[in-house]
């Protein structure tokens, strides 16, 4: 097939991208801004291009594959009806290449990634071969968020946004948490968690369910989907090489899985002794000058923030620790405003950046970011200072904040990312 892909730039579009051109179909794409994902597509041959007019697509294009970035009335979606090109969203994409595999699905607000990374480097090094997309880059993988296996293994992470991972075919499910999240696509936190019952429903006949049933929430929609069950929490709780908690629930759920495939568990916790962590997941970037350690994650959850920020203080206890925020979306910042204000309490200094606004085009509300800079201080009880934009925020660390032998730990979902790599490299 010839394969276009809108936002082929994202992070699980480009795994699809690539996976499907190392198939040997003809892929190319388009994305609305430059970054190393393109980079490494065009290497492997891909055509990407920074320009989404809709001029890019070929008459003769088999199949139409968008992000959920991509909006319905966007120039190429309505192109590639014109031209009557088949249609599928990254997830009906995905759930089609993927359905005649033992599909092997992580789900959950939080811990997707580091989970499916945790299982792939117990896969990869007991011989199982698998297929993996990630929505992150792996050091088990190189760096890259795919692989292209030879067994019928397909390990892959599955997004509850918009239900999008109902198109999904999984015989196996490893659901690490329910907490709520994503509220411009869900009415309420009961409504999110009736999805993830629903996900856990389109499981084949001998599937199997992995979570924690400690956590009440996952226990309840687990019993409500009426699959069988395997409690993650009867399971040892492995020695990583990465810190925190919330990090050792997640290889629990590997070691479930692992005794599901019938491998050992010793050769199992084996592997995930030397787990060393992924992408944007407490990544250590380097250091800021000299004595100042430089951590980029991408928390952007009250829950995922007081996990990561409890794991860092635990792995420096001596160390003052300064946190940068970016908030992701103003309605999510809005709908757990409460929970937000009360999750950064582990901290030493908080720098709130203003939010990144990934959907402007669907957002109506905006967070007043002085005042929510206020009430964080109020609540968690820490120092906190409104950084305005990313540059300012910058420009205010490397001359008024930053003090010999600080941590400093970038947190969000949008580009203060590149704000972490600039504190180091440039």
């Amino acid at each position: 097939m010839k394969i276009y892909c809108s936002g082929i730039g994202g992070i699980g579009l480009s795994a699809y991208a690539a996976l499907q051109n190392a198939n040997g179909h003809e892929v190319l794409g388009s994305d609305r801004t430059e970054s190393d994902l393109l980079k490494n597509l065009r290497e492997q041959g891909i055509s990407a291009a920074l320009n989404q007019d809709g001029t890019f697509i070929p008459r003769d294009v088999d199949l139409f594959v968008y992000s959920e970035a991509i909006p319905k009335d966007s120039p190429e979606r309505r192109r590639a009806e014109e031209l009557g090109i088949k249609m599928q969203s990254y997830f009906q994409a995905l759930g089609e290449l993927s359905q005649n595999h033992t599909v092997i699905a992580v789900c959950g607000t939080h811990g997707k990634s580091s989970t499916v990374a945790m299982a792939s480097r117990v896969f990869l090094e007991t011989g199982k071969d698998p297929t993996i997309v990630c929505g992150t880059k792996l050091k088990e993988l190189d760096g890259s968020n795919w692989r292209k296996g030879e067994s019928d293994i397909f390990l892959l992470e599955a997004c509850e946004y918009r239900r999008s991972f109902l198109a999904l075919h999984p015989n196996i499910v490893l659901m690490t948490n329910v907490d709520g999240d994503h509220f411009d696509a869900f009415d309420s936190v009961g409504d999110y968690q009736e999805a993830f019952v629903e996900f856990l429903k389109s499981l084949s006949m001998d599937g199997h369910v992995i979570t924690h049933l400690e956590d009440k929430d996952c226990a309840r929609v687990a019993k409500e989907s009426g699959k069988e069950v395997l409690n993650a929490d009867t399971f040892a709780m492995a020695e990583l090489s990465v810190p925190g908690v919330h990090m050792q629930k997640n290889s629990q759920l590997v070691l479930a899985l692992a005794q599901i495939l019938d491998i050992p568990q010793k050769e199992a916790l084996t592997e995930l002794s030397g787990y060393r962590g992924c992408w944007r997941r407490m990544e250590i970037k380097g250091e800021y000058s000299d004595g100042i350690t430089v951590i980029d994650d991408y928390a952007h959850h009250p829950r995922e923030i007081e996990a990561t920020l409890e794991a860092i203080k635990g792995a420096y206890p001596d160390r003052r620790l300064v946190c940068v925020f970016q908030p992701h979306m103003h309605d999510r910042t809005i709908k757990l405003y409460a929970d937000f204000t009360k999750c950064f309490s582990q901290a030493d200094l908080v720098v709130i950046t203003d939010v990144y606004d990934a959907r402007s085009d669907i957002e109506k509300e905006k967070v007043n970011v002085s005042a929510f800079t206020e009430d964080i201080a109020r609540e968690s009880k820490v120092e906190v200072i409104y950084g305005f934009d990313l540059q300012k925020t910058k420009s205010m660390l490397k001359n008024d904040i930053l003090q010999y032998n600080d941590v400093l730990l970038f947190l969000g979902a949008g580009d203060i990312t590149n704000l972490a790599s600039e504190m180091v490299y440039s």
